[in-house]
């Protein structure tokens, strides 16, 4: 990330752990890739969750509220896009916990880093077609 911390910052530590919680949820962890890639509304982002658009749309305010993502409003709709860093932040994240995982092992991890999906990827996925389930809170 290229960013040297010389010293302790205290807002700035707390900062960073709100950062880190609000990322902590596989939900949100997913809602945020599929974001870095391209601005979608909360519809869409509920039907690739599976899960209610009151459920993803908490997800959301969590994201916002640790400054992960923007929304805008056209008409009824709201749409949300990550901000500009963020993809980086998540391929970090990735990395660390592949290397985590080959010095756990002993051997490099197989598993290559999520990209983003696409509305229509979304809406091929094969939770698609199913009833959303209840969303549970973390």
């Amino acid at each position: 990330m290229g960013m040297q911390v010389t010293s302790w910052d205290a807002a700035g530590a707390d900062r960073a752990v709100a950062v880190l919680k609000a990322v902590a949820d596989p939900s949100r962890y997913r809602l945020l890739w599929a974001l870095s890639g391209q601005e979608l509304p909360v519809s869409a982002l509920a039907e690739l969750l599976g899960a209610h658009v009151a459920a993803t749309s908490q997800h959301l305010a969590k994201l916002r509220a640790a400054g992960l993502v923007v929304s805008r409003r056209e008409g009824t709709r709201i749409y949300y896009r990550a901000g500009a860093r963020v993809r980086g932040f998540l391929e970090e994240a990735t990395l660390m916990a592949n290397a985590s995982m080959e010095s756990a092992a002993g051997e490099p991890a197989a598993s290559p880093a999520p990209t983003a999906v696409t509305q229509e990827e979304a809406a091929r996925s094969p939770r698609a077609g199913r009833a959303a389930r209840p969303a549970t809170e973390h």
